[in-house]
Formats: structure tokens, C-alpha cells, sequence
């Protein structure tokens, strides 16, 4: 790749290249009516929607952080209704139960045997709502689905569908009746949303909308075969090898600051990303490029994603945390100080 005049162009544009750009393109369309779909109900929020559709197109787990009221849950249901998917929404509860989630043996007198009853973790789009206010025993239930897409119930272990993803809410820790997420569950999450406020105007349309009591009525505009096509073009989008070493770079920074020039940073970081963001960041790129209609990830796009990857696998130390640091500003900081190739 080479840069010119500020923007990224191929030294070469290949024929497979070509290829791929051709199949974006054609899927454009696809997309824009999925997100006409989600706007019938959604008004602003785009860059929660594409976060989601990101995690979509990855099959990536999904946690959206955000004080009640902003319509997580909503918008995905939502996003769940404009597709012919199987959808199962999950109340987490300080009385939840793992059978609750994954299913359970059950008895037949009549037969004298038991039987398999499946929980509701059997779907295509799981929504954990409010996922920080259950025990620690359902969270070890629902990694085992997030990790290996499959559950055990009893001595029997049970495949998941081929499209599976766990869309998860949880309020902020400091709210009462919360549970921290434990940090090996947090990291199954390819992506984590923060979900704020909207603006005057916008809220003035969601308001418009709540007194005009006429729920819209949504289409199923995408099916699971579909996004299958979709995930397997994501797939090809073009990473340069520069760009990979960027990626590495950011995540080396999170791990060794020092070593990429940011020693300010050493006392601030307990733990830095895992492999996982890495990869995150490398799938979450493309996806980046596939919504923008390219065949190629440009350094732009790895800052575009590298924040909802990477702010909740930065574990920071007691002396951050006096500073009132957070992972948004070691994120912002790495990004200004490692070089853009």
C-alpha cells in the first residue's frame, strides 16, 4: 500500500481484489435495508448499530454498558425482528440458574427415563439482558456457550446453531445489585458498546414517536444464509501486512508501553489486551471496511474499532484508578504515540 495525498490506495489493485470490491458492492444494498430496519424503531445511535452489525458479520459477542433507559434491550430486539433468525431474550436475575439458561434433565415417571429440556441458550441471537446481575455459576454456564458454541446438560454435551451470538446489557458496575463480570468472560466479548445519551434532537424524535402510539411493524429482510454469505466476504477483505504490524503494535503498547515509547503509561496498566484483541481487531477492521464498501482495511479503520475492542481488556492498576484514568484514555494515548504506517 501507498499512501497519497493523505488517502490509501493499492501500489497494485489485483484481480482478487477486484473480486472482493465487486462482492462488498453487491451486498451494499442488503445492508442499508437492514439498517432502514433498525431505524423504524431506533432513532440516532449509529454507532451502536454498527457495533452490533460489526459483531454480526464477525461472530463476535457483543456487551453494551449504559444506564437504563437507552434502549439497548430495544435495539436488539430490534435488529433481532429484521432477521429470520431464531431470537431468545434472557432476563439475568440474582436467582438465575444455569438450567435456567443452558436446560435440564427432566424425569418421565411414565417412561421411566429422563429427557433432555433445552434452555433458551439454544438460538440464533441471544440477548443476556442485564448480564451483570447474575451469580458467578450462571456467568461459568453462559462461557462455556460464548467460548466453545456449545453447552453440556447432565453427562450430554449439545451443539449450538452455526449462528450464534450473545448480545449482552449490563448497567454500569457502580449501580446496586451488580455483579463485576469475571475478566475471562468480559474477554470472550469481541466488542464492548458504550451507550450514552442522545442528543436534544434526537430525543426530541424519540419522544415524537412514544406519544404517537403506532409501533412500527418490522420485516425480516436478511436470512441466516445471508449473513452467512456476508460473514464468509468479510473474511476476504484485504489486510496489508503493514496494517497487520499496526495492529500488533497497538496491542504490544497495551502489554510493554515502554517499549513503544509510552513509559508514562507502565504504572497505569495491570494487564494488557489478550491475543484475543488481537484478532478482534483484525475481524472488527474488516468488517469496518465491508460497512464502508471496501475490499481493504486502512489504518483508519483499526482506530475506528480499537476503542470497543480494547476498553474492556485493559485492566488498569490502583494508581490509574487514583488518577481517575480510564482504558478510553490509555487507548487514546497509544493510538496518538504508535506510528501509522
Amino acid at each position: 500500500m501507498t499512501a497519497v495525498g493523505g488517502k490509501w490506495y493499492y501500489a497494485v489493485m489485483n484481480s482478487d481484489i477486484q473480486t472482493i470490491r465487486e462482492l462488498v458492492v453487491g451486498q451494499s444494498e442488503k445492508v442499508k435495508r437492514l439498517k432502514r430496519e433498525v431505524a423504524k424503531t431506533i432513532v440516532g445511535q449509529e454507532a451502536m448499530v454498527n457495533g452490533l452489525l460489526i459483531g454480526l458479520l464477525t461472530h463476535g459477542h457483543v456487551l453494551l454498558e449504559g444506564v437504563p433507559g437507552l434502549a439497548k434491550t430495544t435495539i436488539i430486539r430490534t435488529l433481532a425482528e429484521a432477521l429470520a433468525t431464531k431470537f431468545q431474550r434472557i432476563q439475568f436475575t440474582p436467582d438465575l440458574l444455569p438450567a435456567d439458561l443452558v436446560g435440564t434433565m427432566i424425569y418421565l415417571p411414565g417412561e421411566g427415563r429422563f429427557t433432555t429440556r433445552k434452555g433458551p441458550i439454544f438460538a440464533n441471537f441471544v440477548l443476556a439482558d442485564e448480564i451483570n446481575r447474575a451469580p458467578s455459576k450462571v456467568q461459568s454456564a453462559l462461557l462455556e456457550a460464548m467460548q466453545e458454541r456449545q453447552v453440556t446438560i447432565g453427562e450430554e454435551t449439545y451443539p449450538l446453531a452455526g449462528l450464534f451470538l450473545v448480545m449482552a446489557t449490563q448497567n454500569p458496575i457502580e449501580q446496586e445489585g451488580t455483579y463485576p463480570l469475571p475478566e475471562a468472560q468480559v474477554d470472550r466479548f469481541m466488542l464492548k458498546l458504550v451507550v450514552s445519551y442522545p442528543p436534544r434532537d434526537d430525543e426530541r424524535k424519540i419522544l415524537d414517536r412514544a406519544l404517537s402510539n403506532e409501533p412500527p411493524q418490522h420485516e425480516q429482510v436478511l436470512s441466516a444464509e445471508e449473513i452467512f454469505e456476508m460473514q464468509r466476504i468479510v473474511e476476504r477483505i484485504y489486510i496489508d501486512e503493514s496494517v497487520k504490524d499496526y495492529i500488533l503494535s497497538i496491542i504490544r503498547a497495551t502489554r510493554f508501553p515502554e517499549t513503544m515509547g509510552l513509559k508514562s503509561l507502565e504504572p497505569m496498566i495491570e494487564f494488557g489486551a489478550s491475543p484475543r484483541a488481537t484478532i478482534g481487531l483484525g475481524k472488527g477492521a474488516q468488517a469496518v471496511a465491508f460497512l464502508n464498501g471496501r475490499a481493504y482495511v486502512t489504518p483508519q479503520d483499526i482506530k475506528d474499532i480499537a476503542f470497543d475492542v480494547l476498553r474492556h481488556r485493559i485492566i488498569l492498576t490502583y494508581e490509574a484508578e487514583a488518577e481517575q484514568l480510564t482504558s478510553e484514555d490509555i487507548i487514546a494515548k497509544i493510538l496518538d504515540t504508535v506510528p501509522v504506517p
